[in-house]
């Protein structure tokens, strides 16, 4: 998911302790379609969301409902970069941040310790890729080519993850005109800060959809919860079913926001190479959380099937799904 600005691209959230939409909770029961839902709709990270809730008092499920909210709309505050006041809006317009959120702290940790293990392929300081993209194709004449080169190279001289000083006292850029992105992070680190808020406050067989999954538990019928992956030619039909139990899920491809009609210039920049990455159409991984699964699925985009499993290697408990660009769909274990 983008954190860039408010598009048109439909996102849910959906909480639900026996059924869930978003990429879809598969086999319902008779018995899940009777239970009942709290349900709230309206915006996160800048799109439609919505949160739907199963919880045998309905005033307890309306109290989750908005304490989950509330932490979302918390993050948001942080993580954002269409909101002008928001943690890292603030960072990539001084360059530094005194006394930063501990939320900010914790994300940009997380987010070096991704970017070694995929030798850089995952980097959130991507953001002056996406601003030379998005302001070469806003042009009416935008280059089918794409954004001029030395623009580009100029750009990723501003890229690099080990440019950042992170301490609870400070963040800060060591290059002029760096700038960061939580796309690719953000999405499943607030999943999984709400699959904590739900299990603390005693769930424990709940699927939670914010565009990335995590599941706590099992499904309310004793069964691992079952979800599809779509296939990013065509997004109603299945490549595969997955059972998620105490596990996450995510999700990249270059289909999901692309800056071009012919889907060559999309938003998963390699930040090695400074252009976006085409060797998959779309790439899952399955994770203990959806952090981990977030940050790997847009860092192994970027990688050949070799390094990629390399890196694999070094991350237990973790797989991958591939849709290579030639159609040919691979599946590996770490």
């Amino acid at each position: 998911m983008s954190l860039q600005k408010p598009t048109g691209r439909r996102r849910f959230l959906r909480i639900a302790a026996a059924a869930a939409a978003g990429l879809g909770l598969l086999g319902r029961s008779s018995q899940a379609k009777r239970l009942e839902f709290q349900t709230w709709t309206g915006t996160a990270l800048g799109a439609q969301a919505s949160i739907r809730l199963h919880h045998p008092e309905p005033a307890v499920a309306r109290d989750l409902i908005e304490r989950a909210r509330a932490e979302i709309e918390r993050l948001e505050q942080v993580f954002s970069l269409y909101r002008a006041d928001s943690a890292v809006s603030v960072l990539n317009r001084e360059g530094r941040i005194a006394a930063p959120p501990l939320d900010l702290l914790r994300i940009l940790s997380e987010a070096r310790r991704y970017s070694e293990l995929t030798q850089g392929a995952f980097d959130v300081t991507v953001q002056p890729l996406w601003q030379v993209h998005a302001a070469h194709f806003r042009q009416a004449k935008g280059r089918a080519e794409g954004p001029d080169p030395t623009a580009v190279a100029a750009a990723l001289d501003r890229v690099d993850h080990r440019a950042v000083t992170i301490d609870p006292a400070l963040i800060a850029f060591e290059k002029p005109g760096m700038a960061i992105t939580l796309n690719g992070i953000a999405q499943g680190y607030i999943t999984d800060r709400v699959a904590e808020l739900l299990r603390a406050a005693g769930l424990e067989d709940v699927l939670i959809d914010l565009g990335e999954l995590r599941a706590l538990g099992r499904h309310p019928e004793g069964r691992p919860w079952e979800v599809g992956l779509s296939d990013p030619r065509r997004r109603q039909r299945l490549l595969r079913r997955l059972a998620l139990d105490d596990a996450a899920l995510a999700s990249s491809a270059g289909s999901g926001t692309p800056f071009d009609g012919e889907g060559r210039f999309h938003h998963l920049f390699d930040p090695r190479l400074g252009r976006s990455s085409n060797r998959y159409l779309g790439l899952s991984v399955r994770a203990p959380t959806a952090t981990q699964a977030d940050a790997l699925s847009t860092g192994l985009f970027h990688l050949d099937w070799d390094r990629l499993t390399t890196v694999l290697r070094a991350a237990p408990g973790v797989e991958a799904f591939a849709l290579l660009a030639d159609g040919e769909e691979r599946h590996l274990r770490g």
